[in-house]
């Protein structure tokens, strides 16, 4: 399966489908572009399977490799490459895609336009997971901002406009400076772009500690981390269902893939010295957004400032730098990958039939809709990082982590469990419990065999990973431990 050029296939099928969905969709029958791209959609996620079947555990060096000289007067080659870090980000994406195009199957304004972005969107963050080339990932990088920007901005709510423009002003002015980072690095290198030999660049402290911050700007965007987590709720607020389930589940991963690709093994000595900020930055996340979440009366703002802090519990396992905290970190962004997908679908599926997102509009949902509700109360519970869920590993393992490193860290990122059960279980009981507040609830039907499909499908992953998390761990664990050495060995 080596010899296949798997992860070109990855990233090429879903744009070049997105493409042909976009150039046929006005000559065809409304369903035509639909089928198109579902199919697009699940061939994509086909090729990626082998990824993990071929994929050898016990090696840390990247593996499916592909190399084409690209520029050369500039030595920047179209250069791939997964390890036991990002080969799971590309499934994920990849069968997330799947299921937002199944979910938009009735769209009707733009249907082929709608499908073609999505298309295109996940092709271009495949790229990103496997790009082993500065300029390709920066290609891909930026050209991930331009599908997500559209889908919030044509099919988003009253504010859509300056909900997308705050997401690209954020994330484009982020991203400069980690260019004059990648410039600067290929100057040091004597004109190369490869990211593998950047790691054995002789940098000082000074020049680890310029990058460093370089990169964070950017990072901490995408995340987002406090202070620049801000464009985050609008956007979901504006999204459609599906670009809330995109953004959530992939494109916050982008930010934190760049700190395990960049920040930690190209500036290992300035990562520890400021372990302690990005620490602090972390937890503020932790505790201070889970206590915004409690406040709100939109549940999809609701859900979006959930993402903050389960990212900020990301953030602070990469910090910690511990095999534990860094392997717990990736199973929290695969199992929030999950869980955020099916929080929003789950919120969409109600929007579809109500057209409100307010918590105060529901109640008795479990009346008209118990099938939903069952569902429903398994992805909250999740989210609450209930045992026996793939909410509870990840977050179990870097708590443990914590409480290795420091008790009162370990203190205050387990608030979390307190926090995400308070506004999680509170907003499903105002939403789902008691009698039928109004005729509005008292007309809504259960969800239909597609919406069932899309949502058990996500409860088989949340459970099975929560149940038997070895088949994501086993595959990280070598990649993390080589990572973690290059780190403590430093470059000083």
């Amino acid at each position: 399966m080596a010899s296949y050029p798997l992860l070109s296939l990855a990233i090429w099928i879903p744009i070049l489908t997105g493409l042909l969905v976009l150039a046929t969709g006005a000559l065809c029958k409304s369903w035509q572009p639909r089928g198109l791209a579902l199919f697009g959609a699940l061939l994509a996620f086909a090729v990626t399977l082998p990824l993990y079947i071929g994929f050898d555990v016990t090696s840390a060096a990247m593996q499916f490799e592909e190399f084409v000289p690209w520029i050369q007067r500039f030595n920047v080659a179209y250069r791939l490459g997964v390890d036991g870090i990002s080969v799971w980000f590309i499934i994920l994406n990849s069968l997330i895609t799947m299921l937002v195009v199944l979910a938009g199957w009735k769209i009707e304004r733009q249907a082929a336009q709608y499908h073609a972005a999505f298309l295109i969107m996940s092709g271009l963050m495949n790229g990103i997971f496997s790009a082993l080339d500065g300029v390709l990932f920066y290609v891909f990088f930026e050209a991930s901002l331009v599908p997500l920007y559209l889908i919030i901005g044509i099919w988003g709510g009253p504010n859509r406009v300056y909900a997308a423009i705050k997401f690209f002003l954020y994330t484009l002015l982020g991203s400069l400076l980690f260019l004059v980072a990648l410039l600067y690095l290929f100057i040091q290198s004597g004109g190369s772009f490869d990211l593998l030999s950047w790691r054995a660049l002789p940098l000082s402290l000074t020049e680890q500690s310029w990058i460093f911050f370089a990169f964070l700007l950017s990072f901490a965007v995408k995340v987002p981390m406090f202070p620049v987590h801000t464009w985050l709720p609008d956007a979901h607020v504006e999204a459609p269902t599906g670009g809330s389930v995109i953004l959530a589940a992939i494109a916050l991963k982008l930010g934190a893939y760049g700190f395990l690709r960049f920040s930690l093994p190209i500036t290992p000595d300035a990562s520890v010295a400021f372990s302690g900020l990005m620490i602090a930055l972390s937890l503020i996340a932790v505790v201070y957004i889970g206590l915004v979440a409690l406040a709100q009366t939109d549940m999809k703002k609701l859900v979006a400032y959930s993402s903050i802090a389960h990212m900020g519990f990301v953030t602070l396992g990469f910090f910690l730098f511990l095999e534990m905290s860094v392997e717990g970190a990736l199973v929290q962004m695969i199992s929030h990958g999950f869980v955020s997908a099916a929080m929003f679908l789950c919120i969409g599926v109600m929007y579809d039939r109500m057209h409100s997102r307010q918590i105060a509009d529901y109640g008795g949902v479990v009346n008209t809709m118990p099938k939903f509700a069952v569902l429903f109360m398994l992805f909250s519970m999740a989210n609450a990082g209930l045992p026996g869920t793939s909410g509870f590993v990840g977050e179990f393992k870097v708590i443990l982590a914590a409480m290795q490193s420091n008790f009162w860290i370990a203190v205050a990122a387990a608030s979390t469990l307190i926090f995400s059960a308070s506004y999680t279980l509170w907003m499903y009981k105002r939403v789902i419990f008691g009698a039928v507040a109004n005729e509005r609830v008292q007309a809504l039907c259960d969800i239909s065999r597609r919406e069932f499909l899309i949502l058990t499908l996500l409860a088989l992953c949340v459970l099975g990973m929560g149940v038997y998390p070895m088949p994501f761990v086993e595959v990280m664990h070598v990649s993390v431990q080589e990572l973690l050495a290059h780190v403590a060995l430093g470059k000083l």
